[in-house]
């Protein structure tokens, strides 16, 4: 896998997560430790894309 395509599906995974955040902190039943694992995941996310974005740069 390119490191391109590789970016790319990590921003599809980020985006997809940010819906899923969104979705879960406007319903009321949802359980606050779920959403602050999804907020980790998430930004884990995206250090991951700009450590890769940023060694794209220097190459």
């Amino acid at each position: 896998m390119s490191l391109s395509s590789h970016l790319t599906e990590l921003k599809k995974k980020h985006e997809h997560l940010s819906t899923e955040v969104e979705l879960a902190q406007r319903s009321p039943g949802t359980d606050g430790l779920q959403i602050a694992e999804m907020k980790k995941q998430k930004l884990k996310l995206k250090e991951e894309i700009e450590r890769l974005s940023s060694e794209a740069e220097v190459a």
